[in-house]
């Protein structure tokens, strides 16, 4: 089982970065991803960035230029650096992780975007 550890959420004014991060810790198979996803209210969840075990990139389009994911393979640790934020990135952001055999899901954080 992998549990996934997630820290850096908050409230942040307009034009502010923050930084997310989360560890996983747990038996993990083969060639994974791991990303961000975010869901704010009244909308669908959707991904924000992910990041393979091979460094293979993908983000939404509203986030590209402002967020930058990154991950440490040795720490099994993936961050999302969010530039330039503003307050429709306002949402509960939750990392995934996905192995060969499953999708694990963290408890999720709220990051605020408001002066």
């Amino acid at each position: 089982q992998v549990q996934l550890m997630e820290s850096g959420g908050g409230l942040v004014l307009p034009g502010g970065s923050l930084r997310l991060s989360c560890v996983a810790s747990g038996q993990i198979f083969g060639i994974n991803t791991m990303g961000w996803y975010r869901q704010a209210p009244g909308k669908q969840r959707e991904l924000a960035a992910a990041i393979t075990s091979g460094g293979t990139i993908n983000y939404a389009n509203s986030v590209k230029g402002r967020f930058t994911i990154s991950r440490d393979n040795a720490k099994s640790t993936a961050y999302l650096q969010m530039n330039s934020l503003k307050p429709e990135d306002t949402a509960v952001y939750s990392c995934n992780l996905r192995d060969s055999y499953n999708t694990y899901w963290g408890q999720g954080m709220q990051v605020t975007v408001s002066s």
